[in-house]
């Protein structure tokens, strides 16, 4: 990086302007605040008691171990905001999140996102239920999974953008179940579910069947359930596919559409699948040629089936980009292996609170002082150099932190404050190292001017170098750590990276700007740039000889 030494106002001014950006940004977005973690703030906190899909036996600890990372990745597409994902019991996980409203945190993480692929065998269109004046009792139904798509407009899965017919009321009792002949033992998973057919037992239950009502959900045996809007419900077969063999899901926009989709790609061995499922079903008459897509014991959608043979579809229904993008990743982080039943959902206060907060501002403030006493002192003029570049370093970060709280969910916590605090000492430690070179380049015989400008070509790469150690250090914190130890990791980048840029274009140009001045260059006792104060006899190129001050030597006398 030049020292652009010739243009020192403008690059100030240019800096100036940057600054000021940040500031415009954050009045646009009327966000003047930064996003506060657990410890200073609070937030939610949900506890979920698990238990096996199936039902019954002790829950292993594998599959536990395995949800808590899905509902980790889960919480962490929240943001970078300051997370916590703890089990317990050994049938236990607790999930505390900052800035997250309950409804929002319960529909991200007390889901299972079972989901599973099954086909169609009979569909009929009901009425939703309106509500009485008087209320009485009725089932209960299960909570409403994520993304749901707004009661006006039933979602679609078109791969290729037939859409779903109308449905169809059954107006005869299906066939009798004539199961495919097989061998025993022979035969795919999916050859099997397609052999299936319903018998009069499934259908009479289809028949009695009220949205709302609970009916088990298990992978080897028929669903009968309704869609999210509860207005059409369906007898399904067993699983054809199911959710494992999902390699990817992602919210976006179809080329030429304006409408939110959520893409799925399944893996090699669900490709496969896929593509026979849906080869047999092209064949069938309605409605058996619908293939449900059911999350959560609900059908997200039943489109008319085509081949389909490279393992590509699509979710479509009135999504937005926030309830698409939500659904997309419940399904991207996997089929949880457990059931989950929320205990209970708190909001929880903070764990530090105000009192430590205002403990960790007032620590703060007395580290300024510190060091701009200590500046003043040895620095005397230039200690304005020190006070700007601790200013501008700390409205940045500032800045920084209320824009990434808005745009990425960045939460502020303690030991955050506490690496913003450690960046006064960085920060101040760059002027450190600056000043002391062109201490040696005056002592060498250059000019102040001159010194100025070569002593920070000297400078800098120690600065970078010293930089570059507390970014690893941050870096390495920040991958290794768990939990409010990654606060301040995150905080201690990102004022190391702001340090030298304020270096770069704020304080080296602000020292060539006064070297220029009668003050400073002129080496005033008080500006800190005098003969005595930088070791030499008189400032070379002026007015008499210049001698070496060496250590243990007597201060030389004004000349």
């Amino acid at each position: 990086m030049a020292s652009n030494s010739g243009h020192p106002g403008r690059i100030l001014i240019v800096f100036t302007v940057l600054v000021a950006a940040l500031f415009g940004i954050m009045a646009l977005n009327q966000t003047w605040t930064p996003k506060l973690g657990l410890d200073l703030r609070g937030g939610t906190t949900i506890t979920l008691t698990v238990s096996n899909v199936t039902g019954g036996g002790p829950v292993d600890e594998k599959s536990l171990s395995e949800a808590q990372t899905i509902i980790q990745n889960r919480v962490d597409s929240l943001g970078v905001g300051e997370s916590e994902v703890t089990t317990a019991n050994g049938n236990q996980i607790t999930v505390s999140v900052p800035n997250v409203q309950q409804d929002e945190l319960v529909r991200l993480v007390g889901q299972t996102a079972l989901l599973r692929f099954r086909a169609v065998y009979a569909a009929e269109q009901v009425t939703p239920t309106q509500p009485e004046p008087e209320p009485t009792p009725t089932p209960s139904g299960s909570p409403s999974p994520s993304g749901s798509p707004a009661p006006s407009e039933s979602p679609t899965s078109s791969p290729t953008g037939n859409g779903r017919p109308a449905p169809q009321l059954p107006t005869a009792p299906p066939p009798p179940k004539v199961p495919r002949p097989t061998e025993p033992g022979q035969g795919t998973p999916e050859d099997k579910a397609l052999a299936w057919q319903p018998n009069q037992n499934d259908q009479a239950d289809f028949a009695s069947y009220q949205c709302g009502d609970k009916f088990p959900d298990v992978a080897d045996q028929p669903l009968i359930t309704c869609n999210r809007e509860k207005t059409e419900k369906y007898l399904l077969g067993p699983t054809l596919i199911i959710g494992e063999k999902l390699s990817s899901a992602s919210a976006g926009i179809p080329q030429n559409d304006v409408r939110w989709v959520v893409n799925l790609q399944f893996n090699d061995e669900g490709t496969k699948q896929f593509a026979a499922v849906t080869k047999a079903l092209s064949a069938q008459t309605e409605p058996k040629n619908r293939f449900a897509i059911v999350l959560d014991a609900q059908v997200i959608s039943a489109p008319t089936t085509v081949s389909i043979p490279d393992g590509r579809a699509q979710i479509e229904g009135s999504f937005n980009q926030a309830t698409a993008t939500e659904l997309a990743n419940i399904l991207k982080y996997g089929a949880l292996p457990l059931a989950f039943e929320v205990s209970s959902v708190d909001n929880v206060s903070a764990t530090l609170g105000g009192e430590q907060l205002q403990a960790g501002i007032i620590a703060g403030i007395i580290g300024l002082i510190l060091v701009m006493a200590f500046a003043i002192l040895y620095y005397r003029g230039l200690a304005i150099v020190v006070l700007a570049s601790l200013v501008v370093a700390a409205a940045v970060t500032y800045a920084f932190m209320v824009l990434l709280g808005s745009s990425v969910g960045f939460a502020l916590n303690l030991p955050g404050i506490a690496g913003a605090i450690v960046a006064i000492g960085v920060t101040a430690d760059s002027f450190v190292i600056y000043f002391e070179r062109i201490r040696d380049e005056v002592r060498d015989g250059r000019s102040l001017r001159t010194s100025v400008e070569t002593g920070w070509l000297r400078a800098r790469q120690t600065v970078l170098i010293a930089d570059a150690v507390s970014m690893l250090s941050a870096i390495i914190l920040f991958l290794l750590a768990i939990g409010a130890v990654k606060g301040f990791a995150f905080t201690l980048g990102l004022t190391t990276l702001i340090d030298v840029a304020v270096v770069f274009l704020f304080t080296k140009p602000l020292m060539s700007v006064l070297a220029r001045t009668k003050f400073f260059g002129g080496g005033h006792k008080l500006s800190g740039l005098d003969p005595n104060h930088l070791g030499v006899a008189a400032l070379p190129g002026s007015r008499g000889r210049r001698r070496t001050v060496k250590v243990g030597d007597p201060a030389p006398k004004e000349a």
